[in-house]
């Protein structure tokens, strides 16, 4: 029994030589991983928040189709109500939200310097809509009118009071402003209670087509929207052609000229960059149809952006969605995507430590044999240099014992060879040894 104890103990030796072995490169390999994972990003967060502004708006409902096309991938997307883009730079500065849409021109000169660009996503046309008969074809035509341009913190307030400063009537008197827009600002225009509206949406609004199917109301032909372009870069001169809105009722009845400033998208630090690259695609997929103001594959653009555009964004432009993202689900792409700094060094590592180990386990398993020949070199000298009869019985005995232990010595089948050799060249010297006994 304790012989058989003896054999699972010298058997198990050199299973413990392998684990001991490649053991240690497996602890390298989780060290360095360890290391690596230090620098790996934070997984993308499962919900995100987008300012829009008032829930008829054309950017509440384009926010409404990005989360469902979120929904898919398991990412909420909150829709935040605003009341404008003002307000939507505010929240984005102050973390409050993740994304915004933003009107072209509403940041002022270096203000917001940490947010940065997505894509501007279509031209929205300023719309000034008049009493009928009123005879209005420049903003100067609007002094001493009652005006409804916007509630306090909309863009649409924002550029209307750059259009009247450059026609120097922002000081007291020159009109009444009115903090009015939007369902509220029509409603009081078709009630005849204001002279004008101004109202900055997207060409595809209910309310736009609302106000020019009625007779009491008419669009402003601007005569000087392409001044106005070359004054501000963020503007775009526009011709709205006759008919295009309604061909059997002819509406418009003729040409006119707009000025439009650029929906844009905008985020802050706080959007993963896994996200912000989704959200690309998003845009793509959402604002690809050209308009009636626009052809196809104008929109989204890196073009019209106040902010410097954003690492993601440029690469998106410039060579599409990413690899991984093309063909794996977003969890999957995101997930490798992060981890490749872990897989590069381990995939490094990997490759020596394949060559590295096996030579050492079988160096470690050869030293068990080899480190006895050095003895047995020794016992060979000293007996053939000290040749009496007790050097050489003294040798032999020493011969018997080291026998006795190598055969304790327990090393996998493919290394027995090198055993039975020892064995063999003990039993040689052993035997040449005998014959010298006189």
């Amino acid at each position: 029994m304790e012989k058989s104890q003896d054999d699972q103990l010298s058997r198990s030796r050199p299973l413990k030589e392998l684990l001991k072995i490649y053991g240690s490169g497996f602890f390298v390999a989780c060290l360095i991983m360890v290391v690596a994972y230090q620098f790996v990003e934070p997984a993308p967060q499962k919900s995100f928040s987008i300012a829009t502004a008032s829930v008829d708006g054309a950017y509440y409902a384009f926010a409404e189709q990005y989360q469902q096309i979120f929904e898919k991938e398991k990412i909420e997307l909150k829709i935040v109500e605003t009341s404008g883009s003002v307000e939507n730079l505010q929240l984005l500065e102050d973390n409050k939200v993740e994304v915004a849409f933003v009107q072209g021109g509403v940041r002022g000169k270096g203000a917001y310097p940490d947010l940065q660009g997505l894509a501007s996503l279509y031209l929205e046309p300023l719309w000034i809509f008049v009493k009928k008969d009123l005879n209005v074809t420049t903003i100067s035509d609007l002094a001493g009118r009652r005006v409804a341009i916007g509630p306090v913190g909309s863009g649409t307030r924002q550029i209307a009071m750059q259009l009247f400063a450059d026609n120097d009537m922002t000081t007291p008197g020159k009109f009444e402003s009115l903090p009015l827009g939007g369902t509220e600002g029509a409603k009081e225009l078709l009630a005849q209670n204001i002279d004008a509206l101004f109202l900055v949406t997207s060409s595809k609004s209910s309310l736009v087509r609302q106000l020019f199917l009625d007779p009491s109301v008419e669009l402003v032909n601007l005569e000087r929207a392409e001044s106005y372009a070359r004054l501000h870069k963020y503007l775009s001169h526009i011709v709205l052609p006759e008919g295009v809105l309604d061909m059997v009722h002819n509406v418009p009845d003729r040409d006119i000229h707009l000025v439009a400033p650029a929906a844009t998208l905008v985020k802050n630090e706080e959007l993963h960059p896994a996200l912000t690259d989704l959200l690309m695609q998003v845009t793509a997929i959402v604002h690809k149809d050209n308009s009636i103001l626009t052809s196809a594959k104008t929109f989204p653009s890196a073009e019209k952006l106040d902010f410097p555009v954003s690492k993601e964004a440029e690469r998106f432009f410039r060579n599409g969605p990413p690899f991984l993202q093309r063909y794996l689900p977003f969890w999957a792409a995101s997930l490798i995507d992060r981890l490749k700094l872990m897989i590069l060094p381990l995939v490094a590592l990997i490759l020596p430590l394949t060559k590295v180990l096996p030579p050492t386990y079988r160096w470690r398993i050869r030293s068990r044999i080899y480190r006895w020949y050095e003895e047995l070199h020794e016992l060979d000298v000293y007996a053939w240099e000290n040749a009496n009869n007790e050097v050489i019985n003294s040798t032999i005995a020493s011969l018997n014992v080291m026998e006795h232990d190598v055969r304790q010595v327990e090393v996998p089948l493919s290394y027995a060879e090198e055993l039975y050799n020892l064995r063999l060249h003990i039993e040689l010297l052993r035997n040449q040894l005998g014959r010298l006994l006189k």
